[in-house]
């Protein structure tokens, strides 16, 4: 089946990679299958192996920028003519803004090249971009999500044939000094970075990180739960309001709907829930901190400076809240978070639906299928090309206020049915919807 196949390549990917990053040289193909029985799912290993040689000294903007744009060279350097003309666009394309999505492979169009359509020494190549431009955490966390995909593939009832196929593409030549993106994403992951070494300025909005299940055991038997830190770090600022607060946060137990999901135009609502400028100083640190799981994914100069920037607007910020109000994974359908201010607007949304991807004892929909959105509403992209309506089944655009449009589905399968093109993430009920949403 060619869920297998992609799953092995993937395997054998991350094999080459680590091999890759620790040696700093291409491995012969006849030793990748050996390579491979030592790679596990959790990419704990290579977090702790990997010199700072091959990822930067993981402090500064400036090394990271220059870093992965030597990467991404590197990478290119790999790759035939035919195939930089796939992978580089301009940089203003508007593809840049609908070629990303929480909508699987197989029903919205990836930017760039499929990793899975690449020799095993330039899928390595295409992920030490990645690990140059991530933190040790930021890797491991996508390495992670990727994860999930493939322990859907191995373990779940689900057919879809997108489970573990990634895309990578630039938009913009790579360079340390003008501005550029690095895309990379599928399914539950959709990644757009954009490095400016003019400005010493790095931006990962929007990002869309998503995880199914949100637990899973690798193969070694070590469990990963790969967005763990964002359920306890937003527990933890729930955990510390006073009632008062917490009535002005709660909207209620059902939960809310996904207002800008990943790939969609976005008009960032707020005024909602929780002002910031009613939360002390340590509430300010807490919520900071549920910020950091999204802007956090680079090194630690871009990270306090993005978290210094929405801070000084913090009093302007909103959150809500839906759904459950303990971390109990083993009841109710999970949570829904919006935090919405001048520099941030973020959504992390618990799916309602397994959308078919169903594993024996192992909690596949609500607590175990998360969708979340990263956006700065200021610097979207870095400010160098608008939103488009992205495409996607359901309403015509990936925007649109209709039923089962991607802009209103990031809560997926909240409700009991699907529009009449039955291809709506808002519905888990359908056998169509479900082909939608499979290992998101």
């Amino acid at each position: 089946m060619k869920i297998l196949s992609t799953t092995a390549a993937w395997t054998a990917t991350l094999a080459l990679s680590s091999s890759l990053l620790l040696s700093g040289c291409s491995v012969p193909a006849a030793d990748t299958a050996s390579a491979t029985t030592a790679v596990t799912t959790s990419s704990a290993s290579a977090t702790t192996t990997t010199s700072d040689s091959d990822t930067g000294d993981g402090s500064t903007t400036a090394s990271t920028i220059s870093e992965t744009a030597q990467a991404a060279q590197a990478f290119l350097d790999t790759l035939t003519d035919e195939q930089k003309e796939q992978m580089v666009y301009a940089y203003d394309d508007e593809t840049r803004t609908t070629s990303w999505s929480n909508f699987p492979v197989t029903f919205v169009d990836r930017a760039g090249l499929n990793l899975t359509d690449l020799s095993d020494e330039q899928r390595a190549a295409a992920l030490k971009v990645l690990k140059a431009l991530l933190s040790d955490e930021g890797y491991q966390t996508v390495e992670d999500i990727m994860g999930g995909d493939e322990y859907l593939a191995e373990n779940s009832s689900s057919t879809e044939d997108s489970l573990g196929q990634y895309y990578i593409a630039f938009f913009g030549d790579p360079s340390d000094s003008s501005a550029w993106e690095v895309q990379f994403g599928g399914h539950h992951l959709g990644i757009n970075a954009t490095l400016d070494g003019s400005a010493n300025d790095i931006t990962f909005a929007p990002t869309h990180l998503g995880s199914q299940p949100a637990v899973y055991e690798s193969e070694d038997g070590t469990e990963v739960q790969p967005l763990s830190g964002m359920y306890e770090t937003a527990f933890a600022f729930y955990d510390s309001l006073t009632g008062e607060q917490k009535a002005e946060l709660y909207q209620g137990e059902e939960l809310a709907t996904m207002q800008c999901a990943p790939g969609s135009t976005c008009d960032y609502p707020t005024g909602t829930g929780l002002k910031g400028s009613e939360l002390t100083d340590e509430q300010k640190d807490l919520l900071l901190d549920v910020v950091s799981q999204w802007v956090g994914l680079a090194d630690e100069e871009t990270t306090e400076a993005e978290l210094a920037k929405i801070k000084a607007s913090l009093d302007d910020t909103y959150v809500n809240w839906s759904g459950a109000t303990e971390y109990d994974m083993s009841q109710g359908d999970g949570i829904y978070f919006q935090i919405s201010g001048p520099d941030v607007y973020i959504e992390f949304a618990d799916q309602a639906g397994s959308a078919g991807a169903d594993v024996d004892g192992v909690t596949t929909s609500g607590w175990g299928h998360i969708h979340t959105i990263y956006r700065d509403p200021q610097n979207d992209y870095a400010n160098s090309v608008e939103q488009q309506e992205g495409s996607g089944p359901g309403a015509m655009g990936a925007g649109g206020p209709g039923a089962g449009a991607p802009g209103e589905m990031g809560t997926g399968e909240s409700t009991e049915s699907s529009d009449s093109s039955g291809t709506s993430e808002s519905s888990g009920t359908s056998d169509s919807s479900a082909a939608a949403d499979q290992g998101a």
